[in-house]
């Protein structure tokens, strides 16, 4: 039977991975058997540009962390070695990231267990698909660019129709009120 004192210190533990889980905005879940320091160190380099925390996680404090989070059928995925990246704000950049990285590999020692966003548990198809977005910014680059392209589209008809008329009209002088 553990002492109090290491006991209290794993509820801490636990207790702030629950936080971690049910605030995050996706995550993902991998197994990082057999990756070298010098690479473990360029894929935190990577999460960490993207706003990304990552840790190792032990799986039997992770295990109670999920059930308290509401994400208990990760539990089945919680063996071997295993590693945690959450985002809490880019729900696509922890998928991105890990699944650029594995893709290195070709699963051989670096693949993805698992993943979640917005509190549900995705299917790994899903996890894979997600992870082929491209960033945020870009994303919002797109749309952006979508809502502006019809506006555009119009200034240049305008502008081809003023042309052809003889240029724009400018407008006249208002004429002077008669003075009483």
């Amino acid at each position: 039977m553990p002492n109090a004192k290491v006991l209290e210190a794993k509820k801490a533990v636990v207790a702030e991975l629950t936080e971690k889980l049910q605030n995050a905005a996706s995550g993902v879940l991998v197994d990082y058997k057999g990756i070298t320091v010098a690479e473990d160190t360029a894929l935190r380099n990577e999460l960490r540009k993207n706003e990304v925390e990552y840790a190792v996680v032990k799986n039997t404090l992770t295990r109670f962390a999920v059930e308290g989070a509401g994400l208990g059928e990760l539990s089945e995925c919680l063996n071997g070695t295993t590693s945690l990246a959450i985002s809490h704000s880019d729900p696509i950049a922890p998928m991105r990231v890990i699944n650029k990285f594995a893709k290195q590999f070709n699963g051989a020692k670096f693949t993805i267990k698992a993943g979640f966003m917005d509190g549900k548990i995705l299917p790994l198809d899903e996890v894979l698909a997600i992870a082929e977005l491209p960033a945020k910014e870009v994303l919002q680059a797109q749309v952006l660019g979508t809502m502006l392209a019809p506006i555009t589209s119009l200034a240049i008809v305008l502008k081809a129709i003023a042309e052809e008329k003889g240029g724009f009209v400018e407008a006249a002088e208002p004429e002077a009120a008669p003075a009483e």
